[in-house]
């Protein structure tokens, strides 16, 4: 459910003119739950979309289903991906199926042409059709496979609700995110489930992968939680892509940070144990329009206000943080700015 009094995060300007505004709600906590920030809502109920990967792919760890088929920190990276389709993550997710003698219509994610735009036109020029391995879920889709071929499951109905694999991964969601109780589920673009959870539990859920030690979780969810952060943090680009928001936003920040888009404008981020917060931090935040375009200014300048980024580091960022509004001619006419204050405690 949307709040009403959601407060101004980004302002879309024309010259002096404010043409459009972004409302949404930011949330920071410590693995305990204590609030560190907060702007908005917190118990502002979102769908989770594509922020829960890391935690989906959790039971292909601890399942011993990673180690059984060979999975290279690059490929366990993967399985957490909203990928771009390059032809790096299509021929990946294409040789982990092969592993378990599956190819990609055993997938149930459906297909999609490639997000990235020289990708996609390579594929029209060759005269080739976009297939479910170029689908930005094709990598998680894969480990749920995998999975459920090494504990022995049945294949074909993997992405529903009340398979095993679902089960498994929803029961991880709950203990990293203290959840109780009924929790909305509908189906994800992908048809894998999403669920609709309050942004303070999706914040702590992130603390919690980003130091799972600072949490009473078992002790094999603790090291596949590392594990996986430590892939994504080391191979950004199967995370997302060669040019894509999330891998530039880890590649900048050189091993402070997790993150994880989600569709509709949602967001997570697991802040490393550092000495400014020792014992990690998580932050969750929702643009409420579900506009992208809001998204990586409110998402640096989040990482700012509670520093996390450097200015420096923002700097670096410039294209995502304050990118420009151009005319016809390609002439500077406005921008896209943050304009809030998170009153970091």
């Amino acid at each position: 459910m949307m709040s009403e009094e959601l407060p101004i995060l980004v302002e879309v300007t024309r010259g002096a003119i404010v043409e459009s505004r972004h409302r949404g709600a930011i949330v920071a906590v410590e693995p305990d739950g204590t609030i560190a920030a907060q702007l908005g809502d917190g118990d502002l109920i979102t769908s989770t979309r594509s922020t829960i990967k890391p935690f989906q792919a959790i039971p292909f760890v601890t399942s011993g289903g990673a180690d059984h088929f060979g999975v290279s920190e690059r490929e366990l990276a993967l399985v957490c991906a909203s990928h771009e389709g390059e032809p790096f993550h299509v021929e990946r997710v294409a040789g982990l199926l092969a592993r378990a003698d599956l190819d990609e219509s055993a997938l149930r994610c459906g297909a999609h042409a490639p997000y990235n735009a020289d990708a996609a036109r390579q594929l029209e020029r060759n005269g080739l059709p976009f297939t479910q391995l170029h689908n930005n879920c094709s990598g998680k889709h894969t480990g749920m496979l995998l999975t459920a071929v090494h504990r022995r499951l049945e294949l074909d109905d993997y992405y529903k609700a009340e398979h095993p694999i679902q089960r498994e991964i929803i029961s991880v969601l709950r203990r990293m995110a203290d959840l109780e109780g009924d929790i909305p589920t509908a189906i994800d673009g992908c048809s894998a489930p999403t669920f609709g959870v309050a942004l303070r539990s999706l914040a702590l859920a992130f603390a919690r992968l980003a130091n799972p030690q600072a949490a009473s979780l078992d002790a094999e969810v603790a090291v596949a939680s590392t594990r996986i952060v430590h892939a994504m943090i080391a191979h950004p680009e199967m995370v997302g892509g060669t040019k894509r928001f999330d891998s530039d936003l880890m590649r900048i920040a050189r091993g402070k940070l997790v993150c994880k888009i989600g569709a509709e404008a949602v967001y997570g981020i697991g802040v490393i144990p550092c000495e400014r917060y020792p014992r990690g931090l998580g932050i969750a935040l929702k643009i409420e329009d579900g506009s992208y375009r809001g998204l990586g200014p409110t998402v640096i300048e989040t990482l700012g206000q509670l520093g996390v980024l450097t200015e420096s580091e923002q700097a670096e960022l410039a294209a995502y943080y304050r990118p420009d509004v151009d005319n016809r001619l390609g002439l500077k006419v406005g921008e896209v700015r943050a304009v809030f204050d998170l009153h970091v405690r």
